[in-house]
């Protein structure tokens, strides 16, 4: 009998519907890459809807939790900003969703991987804080808002020794696309395992779940050989638990 490839819930964006869109009515979007990487990657991927009362019923028939990134910020009062920089921009539904979501599954033990916004996310979850905006913060940084096309890397990253992320890749140093106005400042209880060579923080994970990283960049796109590497892990570890 063949073995049965492990669930991967895959969170979705929400759409406002309108007149000239793709809808009149509010929708899901999902870029294709974040299945068919997984596919690739030998997991089964499903996609999550928005519904925080029922993550309970998703973790039980997933196997590892992909939580997407997207074009919008987390509420800076979920890590105890009061004040709000002009560029962020919020989805209320989606955030109650996936922090529901990734508590559910941490609670469980279950692998998690974050990507870009889902890696803010997990840092906020771990009792983290956010840059609300790099370039009034770090005048001096990259260009995280890479001007060149998304499936093209932007900038290199320098992973911490001794951590999940490391292992996974087994290199010391990845090229990574780059598509965030905002960054980890600090990582709470959770470990910084990869900063971009301006120092920004690139990754987060948390050492005391077998399997639950964040990365800031878009592995999906499979720039470099370690973002093949870093989804193949992560699928492995959801089967460990089939």
């Amino acid at each position: 009998m063949t073995a049965r490839r492990p669930v991967i819930g895959i969170t979705l964006d929400h759409e406002a519907g309108g007149p000239d869109r793709y809808s009149r009515f509010p929708w899901y979007a999902l870029r294709e890459n974040y299945m068919s990487a997984i596919a690739t990657a030998g997991g089964l991927p499903m996609a999550l809807p928005l519904f925080p009362q029922l993550a309970p019923d998703f973790m039980e028939r997933i196997d590892g939790l992909l939580i997407t990134g997207g074009a919008f910020d987390i509420d800076p009062a979920l890590y105890g900003e009061t004040e709000r920089h002009s560029s962020v921009t919020l989805r209320p539904v989606r955030t109650a969703a996936e922090q529901a979501y990734l508590a559910a599954a941490m609670q469980r033990r279950m692998p998690v991987l974050g990507i870009c916004g889902g890696m803010q996310l997990l840092a906020v979850a771990l009792g983290g804080t956010l840059i609300q905006h790099i370039p009034d913060a770090r005048p001096d940084a990259l260009p995280h808002e890479q001007p060149n096309p998304r499936d093209e890397a932007s900038h290199a990253v320098l992973l911490e020794p001794d951590t999940l992320l490391a292992r996974c890749v087994g290199r010391p140093r990845m090229a990574v696309n780059s598509s965030h106005h905002q960054a980890v400042r600090t990582a709470g209880r959770g470990v910084v395992n990869a900063v971009a060579e301006d120092g920004v923080i690139e990754g987060v994970e948390d050492p005391s779940l077998p399997f639950c990283l964040g990365v800031q960049w878009h592995p999906e796109f499979g720039i470099d050989p370690g973002d093949r590497s870093i989804l193949s892990a992560f699928v492995q570890a959801a089967g460990e638990t089939v």
